[in-house]
Parts: structure tokens; sequence; C-alpha cells
């Protein structure tokens, strides 16, 4: 039995549906991301995980128990925002004991735990600072800490690297993964990040309309998307138009691909989806091995990303992005170049 259930929930706010016959299934210390495009709900969705929402059908579960109507400081889930909101008038360390203190522990568990807190976030030393003398990835370690003391059965954290400078939000989305595995604590994360949620995640969930549209590990998301909103959403997709005239071929306007089509897309107008780590690039056309699929298309753009240089590529008016290992090869603008594609890394999905 999953540890946290959401069972067919639903959300609308006056005339707009934002969470719609919503279910999902976490396991006890799994760490899930809720990922998509603003507006998809997931903030939502996490808010009424948290009780600061009532949704308007649907229950919510964990551990066994339905609290769909229990209030939010009764639910045992730590949450941590976007944006810090920490108490501005307390030290982080009376941030930090701030909820244990309204549960009445004793001064001694208090103090103990805010101290093992402290070492947790690497925030020792610093504990009689207040918010405004911490930078922005110290005040929301201090929010993690807090969110963590009281020892609540699930974390909830809502996009809460976004505010942050890229190289904090890299270092800091691995501390939270290295705590959450430490303590294993079943953890919700909401981001519309899409690198964030694969890096980090156990599985994620992609969100759409208020509505899950898939969910699964993230290779699987990247490598098996299930629909070209996905295959467009999570990292980059070429998407080459045509049409399943058989079972192994796809025709296009200018090329044909040579690949496994699915029995019900036989005679309809099909997209063959292929990601760019996944293109051989060419100078000469006799270089190509046998058994791929070749396409011939000139360089628009060369940029260098550390270890794969991106090149943009102008295919019969279409825009073709392909990843080429870093100092293997050269290119220059305007040159042609050939492609291939092995049949087995082609995608095929419904037009």
């Amino acid at each position: 039995m999953a540890y946290l259930e959401l069972r067919k929930v639903t959300k609308r706010f006056t005339k707009t549906l934002a969470v719609s016959d919503l279910s999902l299934s976490v396991e006890k210390g799994e760490f899930i991301s809720l990922l998509g495009p603003s507006g998809c709900g997931k903030s939502t969705t996490l808010r009424m995980i948290a009780g600061l929402e009532s949704p308007d059908a649907g229950r919510i579960i964990i551990d066994g128990t339905d609290i769909t109507d229990v209030p939010p400081n009764k639910r045992g889930a730590g949450m941590v925002f976007q944006s810090y909101a920490l108490f501005p008038n307390l030290t982080v360390r009376g941030n930090i004991a701030f909820g244990l203190e309204i549960a009445g522990k004793s001064k001694v568990t208090i103090e103990e735990t805010v101290s093992r807190m402290l070492q947790l976030v690497q925030m020792e030393g610093i504990e009689s600072r207040y918010p405004s003398q911490l930078s922005g990835g110290q005040q929301q370690r201090v929010a993690l800490a807090r969110a963590l003391a009281p020892e609540p059965h699930i974390l909830l954290l809502d996009e809460p690297l976004s505010a942050l400078d890229a190289m904090v939000r890299v270092d800091l989305r691995a501390e939270i993964r290295q705590i959450q595995s430490e303590l294993r604590i079943t953890t919700v994360y909401v981001t519309h990040d899409q690198e964030e949620a694969l890096s980090i995640s156990d599985r994620v969930a992609v969100m759409r309309n208020g509505t899950i549209e898939q969910i699964g590990t993230p290779e699987e998301i990247y490598r098996n998307p299930s629909s070209r909103f996905l295959a467009a959403f999570i990292g980059t997709a070429n998407q080459f138009s045509g049409k399943a005239v058989d079972n192994c071929t796809v025709q296009g306007a200018h090329y044909n691909f040579d690949t496994v089509v699915p029995a019900e897309l036989v005679g309809k107008p099909v997209v063959v989806l292929v990601r760019p780590e996944n293109i051989r690039v060419f100078s000469k056309i006799e270089q190509i091995p046998n058994g791929y699929n070749l396409i011939s298309g000139e360089v628009q753009t060369i940029t260098f990303m550390g270890s794969v240089t991106r090149l943009t590529l102008n295919v019969y008016g279409e825009r073709v992005v392909c990843d080429v290992p870093a100092n293997t090869q050269h290119f220059k603008h305007n040159q042609l170049v050939h492609l291939a594609i092995s049949p087995d890394l082609c995608q095929i999905m419904a037009e």
C-alpha cells in the first residue's frame, strides 16, 4: 500500500479547473517531483496535500489515514516555500525551533534537535544571525531545517530553488537530495525546471492542464515520452512529420525513415521523434554506416557546450538539433553535412 495517496482529487477556482480527477501514489521514502509548465496545477496539488487548499472532490491518504479534512498543523507535513517564508524577527536558531516550541517540546529536546538540524543543513556557527543577514541559499537551508525539525511524515517543497542563482541552485538541489536520502523521508517536490526534476527524483510526474500526463523514472520520462507534448517539454526532441506507409517505413516530403511502426499507426500521419544525442553527423555521405536513416542539411549555428557541441541545421526549411562529441569533428557555418539516425532510436507517435 502506498504511503501517500491522492484519489481522484479535483480543485476548481471559480471558472478555472486547476486539478482534474488526479490520482497519485507515493511510496514511503520516495522522492517524487511534480513537473510541468506554469498553470498546470502542480502547486495546487502540493497545497492540497499540505492542507492549504481543500479539494472539491477526492480523498488524500497518508499512511492509511484519510487526512482530507484534517487541519494543516495536524497532518505531519513539513513545507518549504519558494519565498523562504522565514520569520524576520527570529534568528536562524529561533526559526528552526519555532515548530518545536509550538508543539510543546522540552528545552532539552529543542536544543538537541536544533543543533542536529544546523549540522544537517551546514549552518553551524551562524545560528544567531537574522534572515536579513543571510544569502538566498542560506535562507532556504534554514527553511528546510525548520520544515524537518518536527520530524514530519512527508516533506513538501514548492519551487524551493527558483529564486536562487544557477550555481547555488545546482549545489542546493544536490544537498536536498542527499538530506532526503539520509532521512528517508517521503518527499513531493514541485518544479517547472526539467533538469532539476530529472536529476534528483526517484520518479517524475509530468502535469498538464490539471492532470498527470505521464509518470515514471527520469530515464523512462526522457527516453520514452508518451506524447508529443512530453517529448518537447522534457529535453529537446527533433520532430519529423510523415506518413506511416507500412509497419517499417515513414515517408516524409523529402526523406524516408526505416523504423518499427506500431500497427495502429500504419496508414496514418505520424511524427518521428529523435533526440539530438541520437543523431550522428558526418561531413561525407560515404562515411555513413549501413542500416542508418540518412538526412542531409546545412549547418546554421555551432554552440560549444562542454562535453558536446550542439549543431543547429536547416533541413529542407526545418530546424534540426544535433549534439556531437566536442573536439572529435570540426564543422563550419553553412557546411553541408549528413545525418545518420539508427532505426532503433526513432520513436513514432500519432500526428
